[in-house]
């Protein structure tokens, strides 16, 4: 059985490109392009991993994240960080809302895809 990824991205570019980089392994990808939609799909999808911008409108990636990972029905569901906003600083704050880890922007296709075979 195949494995589900959520990728949670507002820009219609990057989204593609995670896609594309994620293409080359077995999984379904299912999308939301904001953080609400992400703790919802989250919640409806139940997915294996998830991967979540940190700048987007609304609800951003941090507080999708924490209400993701301290919400009894997904608090499995590891969640990766993907945003060019990776200083130090952010790296500890995300991991403080329950992320896993953060892969910064811009990444390789070996970082994205070495970070999703260890989590799935």
């Amino acid at each position: 059985m195949s494995k589900k990824i959520l990728v949670v991205e507002d820009d219609p570019v990057q989204q593609k490109h995670i896609c594309n980089v994620l293409g080359s392994i077995d999984a379904e990808i299912v999308l939301a392009a904001n953080g609400q939609q992400g703790i919802s799909m989250a919640q409806q999808e139940q997915p294996d991993l998830i991967l979540m911008d940190i700048v987007m409108p609304e609800v951003d990636g941090f507080s999708a994240c924490r209400q993701i990972t301290s919400d009894s029905a997904t608090k499995n569901i590891p969640v990766v960080m993907v945003s060019s906003k990776n200083q130090d600083a952010d790296k500890v704050w995300a991991q403080l809302q329950g992320a896993t880890t953060v892969v910064g922007k811009p990444f390789t296709e070996q970082e994205l895809l070495a970070q999703v075979s260890a989590l799935i």
